[in-house]
């Protein structure tokens, strides 16, 4: 009974959250903002912490933080705009590489080998997730008539490979973790290729689309600190004794500042068309070599370095997120205002179809249950982080980042509400292909 009335409570407050939101987000797009700005950005900020506090509504925490950096960003644009002279926009990329480094602590070298495990639902996953996904996008694009550079943006999310938020919400919901896992890890390795392919064929028409830079910049702000990460993931969490030294360790922390600062420094001349994935070789080597001066002093001080990785990435992520969709929001505050509701739409439709034909098509090729529902998160999911940087640094154009700033964090919202469903009804026979479904047991790290 006591079970009950906590499911009975959190049921309500999440139906009063999102009466909450829905009212905060109409207000905002038929342009009633007058004085509410402080009331409004408080009441949901205070809810956000309520949300990260209470025991059945944690997983929305995140979304309604995000909600309260749009909230913010609508009613002050200008705040989100230029600090002391410079232009935020330019701190999207390194963000998004620096939450794609944390991705990548996440990861191993077992999680690309277990492809060889199960390779037929990780195969499944990436053909309808870059199949169905980019595809379902250009249809809605061209059917409610968007703008060119915002239906753009709407074939882009889908052009993109999974994100780690899929991880998280496939281990809320009792699924195959590591097979989640693994086809993020896979789908981001494809994105360099994929991606590009899919922009030309959908987006060509659209906008401009130079397959090379959107190759480079993928690799410069996605596939790099993934790699570093991956390095940083044996530092981290490595049982050789090479990995747990004073010396060694102090050698990886000097490395990897010395690797950054000659990145930094080498004339593009001399590197030529390498000098693209500049940023993502500074950045990742720079916190290769910080995770080692982390783990050496933390060693030295308390005698073990600990989980501290884990305490600290879901907030960074976090905070990253937020402020990348408060950067897109402010600068096309004005076309939200025209678009947003269609767009919100659209985001409804699109993550809908990839939780739809993901699981059904997989039924149909006779997965079982929980790598039906693993794969149909995976393909519903999609990296919004990449896609709003891709559509800022390479499309160069703030309309094209709205639709991935919208989809999101609905895609959160439909994910967190998709788990809860599923949590409460598991299967009823044991799994049998892809993997136990009881692989990696761990949580993933919060949504990014």
């Amino acid at each position: 009974m006591k079970a009950s009335g906590a499911d009975g409570s959190g049921g309500k407050m999440v139906l009063r959250a999102v009466l909450l939101t829905s009212i905060t987000v109409a207000a905002l797009l038929f342009g009633l903002r007058g004085r509410a700005g402080p009331g409004v950005v408080m009441v949901l900020a205070l809810f956000a912490c309520f949300c990260g506090r209470h025991p059945l509504l944690k997983a929305y925490a995140f979304t309604a933080w995000v909600f309260t950096f749009v909230a913010a960003s609508m009613f002050w644009p200008v705040a989100f705009g230029t600090w002391f002279g410079f232009d935020l926009k330019y701190l999207i990329v390194p963000l998004i590489q620096i939450i794609m480094f944390g991705m990548g602590t996440t990861l191993s070298l077992a999680d690309f080998a277990r492809v060889l495990v199960m390779p037929w639902p990780v195969f499944v996953g990436m053909t309808l997730q870059f199949s169905v996904m980019p595809l379902v996008g250009f249809t809605l694009a061209m059917t409610f008539g968007f703008p060119p550079e915002v239906a753009a943006g709407v074939v882009l999310i889908g052009s993109v490979s999974g994100g780690v938020a899929s991880n998280l919400i496939t281990y809320l919901a009792g699924g195959n973790v590591a097979l989640s896992v693994t086809m993020t890890a896979c789908s981001t390795v494809a994105a360099p290729i994929a991606t590009p392919f899919l922009m030309k064929v959908l987006a060509g028409r659209l906008v401009p689309i130079h397959s090379l830079d959107l190759m480079f910049e993928i690799l410069n702000m996605v596939v790099v600190p993934v790699v570093t990460g991956l390095i940083a993931n044996r530092i981290l969490y490595g049982q050789a004794r090479h990995w747990n030294q004073r010396a060694p360790l102090a050698s990886l922390a000097l490395a990897g500042l010395a690797l950054a600062t000659v990145a930094a420094v080498l004339p593009t001349e001399a590197i030529g068309r390498l000098s693209a994935l500049r940023t993502g070789l500074v950045l990742g080597s720079a916190l290769l070599g910080a995770v080692a001066a982390v783990k050496l002093a933390m060693g030295l001080l308390r005698h073990g370095s600990g989980n501290w990785m884990d305490r600290v990435l879901p907030v960074v992520s976090m905070t990253g997120i937020c402020f990348i969709i408060a950067i897109i929001t402010a600068r096309s505050r004005d076309k939200l205002l025209t678009v947003g509701p269609l767009l919100i739409a659209a985001a409804v439709l699109h993550n809908a179809t990839g939780y739809f034909l993901g699981y059904w098509a997989s039924r149909l090729l006779r997965l079982d249950e929980v790598v039906c529902r693993t794969v149909a998160i995976e393909v519903g999911m999609q990296n919004g982080g990449m896609a709003s940087g891709l559509a800022m640094g390479v499309l160069n154009s703030p309309e094209a980042a709205l639709a991935p700033a919208i989809f999101g964090p609905w895609m959160n919202i439909s994910g967190s509400v998709l788990a809860s469903w599923w949590r409460k009804r598991p299967p009823r026979a044991p799994a049998r292909s892809g993997g136990n479904p009881t692989d990696n047991p761990t949580p993933p790290h919060e949504p990014t």
